[in-house]
């Protein structure tokens, strides 16, 4: 399949999902468990083909994170506005003026939660546009969300603003200069734009976004950080009432649609639908239910995410993992001579071998990000226009 045949293969799998979500045919849901697990089999295949390809512009590439703005985001941004006409007081006038825009990243957000928050909104927005891109790799935060904002690969981040990107040894937060990486972008764009940028990481930062929103009413576009969804895939890790909570797929989109029924974000988006504005939603990455350990055994400076290690002289199982030997070859920063970076496809986690047992039965059954698979590689971007 080419990469729009996965995206379409994609949301036909997660159309059934949540149907059987509806059911209680066991049967089927095992059927449907085995199809997706095959399917997640071949786009790995696919992504190892074709990955390095995409990004060195051998092969026509899908929209990907560098990407998403300049080729999406930008043109909408640079049209003419509509003409449009209101009837004030008994006279039809022209009312001509630039369309306010919002952009909600929510960390994390998978296809099919964006499935099952939808109608939520069906009352406030009409979907203009329901489309997918590729994240890069690795499918983690670090990387994917500031490709997103940057419009840059990591290796040209790490080259053009040295102060800002931080490498994984480095001390202190990987993510705090995306708003410096944004305004860039935008300039790079020639977009001259009145803007804001907002960072929602607890449930006090969205209640005082929500109290002083109406001082962005009018910014040509505010853009929005959302980080709930990827806390509840880490807490899911970490907490046992979580745990249960969040014990499969289903259960998990439903905490994750419970969140946003109370959620600050709900409140804004109807002072946005209200305002008239056009809304953006999209992420930076998904996540996957990882149930297969495979031994990988690494130096204390490799990181410690599941789904990806880089390091030096990492050894594992070449036929178990999508391996790049040369971070260059992939625009990711190489640290040493020796680095490289291997990324965990389908449903497995990388443990190293001591303790081994104690951490395969702690990560099991855990969501996780970082690697290859449809869930965290292919993710949503939806247009919405206020009713």
């Amino acid at each position: 399949l080419d990469h729009e045949e996965w995206c379409e293969l994609y949301r036909k799998l997660v159309y059934w999902d949540l149907e059987m979500d509806r059911s209680d045919d066991k049967g089927m849901e095992e059927i449907l468990a085995m199809q997706k697990s095959e399917a997640n089999r071949q786009f790995s295949k696919s992504i190892k083909q074709n990955y390095l390809n995409w990004v060195n512009g051998v092969d026509e590439a899908p929209v990907m994170s560098h990407t998403l703005l300049k080729t999406w985001l930008a043109p909408m941004m640079k049209e003419k506005p509509d003409e449009k006409v209101y009837l004030i007081k008994d006279r039809i006038a022209p009312f001509i003026g630039k369309e306010k825009l919002a952009v909600l990243v929510i960390d994390n957000l998978r296809y099919d939660q964006w499935k099952t928050i939808q109608p939520k909104i069906a009352d406030l927005f009409r979907v203009e546009e329901e489309k997918m891109f590729y994240s890069i790799l690795p499918t983690a935060t670090h990387y994917a969300r500031n490709a997103l904002f940057s419009g840059l690969m990591p290796s040209e981040m790490a080259k053009l603003f040295p102060n800002e990107w931080k490498n994984e040894e480095d001390e202190g937060g990987k993510n705090l200069a995306e708003e410096h990486f944004l305004e860039a972008n935008l300039k790079r764009m020639g977009l001259d734009v009145s803007k804001s940028y907002h960072k929602i990481t607890n449930l006090n930062a969205g209640k005082r976004l929500l109290d002083n929103f109406h001082q962005l009413q009018n910014n040509d576009l505010n853009v929005i950080v959302y980080n709930f969804v990827d806390m509840l895939s880490h807490a899911r890790t970490e907490m046992e009432v979580i745990k249960e909570l969040a014990d499969d797929e289903s259960a998990y989109r439903s905490i994750t649609s419970s969140w946003f029924d109370h959620s600050p974000l709900l409140e804004m988006m109807k002072i946005m639908a209200s305002q008239g504005a056009k809304v953006i939603i999209t992420t930076d990455h998904g996540t996957v239910k990882v149930d297969q350990a495979v031994k990988v055994v690494g130096d204390r400076n490799t990181n410690t995410n599941l789904r990806y290690k880089t390091g030096r002289n990492l050894d594992y199982n070449a036929k178990d993992v999508f391996e790049i030997r040369d971070p260059r070859d992939a625009f990711l920063p190489k640290q040493n001579v020796s680095s490289s970076f291997i990324f965990a496809t389908d449903n497995d986690f990388f443990v190293y071998p001591n303790n081994y047992n104690h951490f395969v039965n702690y990560y099991k059954n855990t969501f996780q990000h970082g690697g290859v698979s449809m869930e965290e590689v292919l993710i949503p971007y939806i247009t919405l226009q206020s009713k």
